[in-house]
């Protein structure tokens, strides 16, 4: 007697396909700096004047406890990269530091866009803005404050 052995039948598996997307590399530069002007601050003891510029170029001094004067501007950066894809934008507080005292500082609440689409390949690339705000109260040291961006962007 012969044994037989059936051949299990051949199972094709469901088609997968394979994609790769090609991007270039982001490159981010600086355009323009943050500016909020002059901020005098006015007599008496109060507290929470904030003062701030939108993403959008809004400038904000309506506390009457401060007097803002002087030329107010959003910072700029400009990212190259490849067309129609989304940027996630990052960036976080600022510490400003007091020029006359590094013990005293001020934070910039950032305003980012959080994201741009890039409408182009390459230069020019797409420029976009941030803005931000600070808070003073009449016992806030005087003199000029700095601090820098810490911005990155990714696909």
């Amino acid at each position: 007697m012969a044994a037989f052995a059936a051949a299990a039948p051949a199972y094709a598996a469901p088609v997968a396909t394979v994609s790769a997307q090609i991007v270039r590399s982001l490159e981010l530069t600086w355009v323009q700096d943050l500016s909020l002007g002059t901020i005098t601050l006015g007599p008496g003891t109060w507290s929470g004047a904030t003062i701030g510029i939108s993403k959008t170029g809004a400038f904000s001094c309506s506390n009457s406890n401060v007097t803002c004067t002087g030329t107010t501007s959003v910072a700029q950066y400009t990212v190259v990269g490849t067309n129609k894809q989304l940027i996630l934008i990052s960036a976080p507080n600022v510490t400003m530091v007091n020029q006359s005292d590094s013990s005293k500082t001020l934070t910039l609440t950032v305003d980012s866009p959080g994201s741009v689409m890039l409408t182009n390949s390459g230069k020019p690339g797409t420029t976009f803005s941030l803005g931000g705000s600070i808070t003073v109260s009449s016992s806030t040291p005087p003199g000029v404050y700095t601090g820098t961006f810490d911005v990155t962007v990714d696909y």
